[in-house]
């Protein structure tokens, strides 16, 4: 199950991409908009309604374990990877990995405002795929937040990407390498 950023939707180029290359490989693939976005199509989030969102990803994890069975991973870009990664923390057994895209440690410039407080609560395995450009948090920063996570973590990171892991690569070519990289950290297999 994949979700958006705070300034996009289900339809974001990267989301698409990644969810047809996740489908070619034979995965079942939900991609979802928060709630937030489901009450308006443009703007950013509201901090106070970030449960609001948190619960529409688990009432979409709920509806995904009705349509399919197997494992089942939650992930999104930026906002939505957050919430993934708030979810699993207070509920662990909700999915059995994470893939987050450009995870927002930080709002740029920013690099004491972590967001990492539910870090340490965090028992889910974690794939994480970061822009070696990325304002809200660099390389080093992201591998000692991940230090915090109990479970095993992994992270890619894409020299030249910035946030939004635009880079040298086309979209399809970084959906392909991001599929490899999670099938290889996941040990996921060509599901059947």
């Amino acid at each position: 199950m994949l979700t958006h950023g705070a300034g996009g939707n289900c339809h974001a180029k990267l989301l698409v991409a990644l969810s047809n290359a996740f489908a070619q490989t034979g995965f079942v693939v939900l991609r979802c908009d928060l709630p937030f976005r489901q009450s308006r199509p443009h703007g950013p989030p509201f901090p106070a309604m970030a449960a609001r969102d948190r619960d529409g990803l688990r009432r979409a994890v709920d509806f995904l374990r009705q349509k399919t069975s197997g494992k089942l991973f939650l992930g999104g870009h930026s906002y939505g990877g957050r919430q993934a990664t708030m979810l699993a923390a207070d509920h662990p057994e909700l999915a059995d990995g994470l893939l987050l895209l450009s995870y927002p440690l930080h709002p740029p410039r920013k690099p004491t405002e972590l967001r990492t407080a539910h870090f340490p609560k965090l028992h889910t395995r974690a794939l994480f795929i970061h822009g070696g450009r990325d304002p809200f948090g660099s390389q080093g920063e992201m591998n000692s937040a991940i230090n915090l996570i109990a479970a095993e973590t992994r992270l890619l990171e894409l020299e030249g990407a910035g946030h939004d892991l635009a880079g040298r690569n086309s979209t399809n070519e970084l959906s392909a390498r991001i599929v490899a990289a999670f099938q290889e950290f996941f040990g996921a297999p060509l599901p059947t």
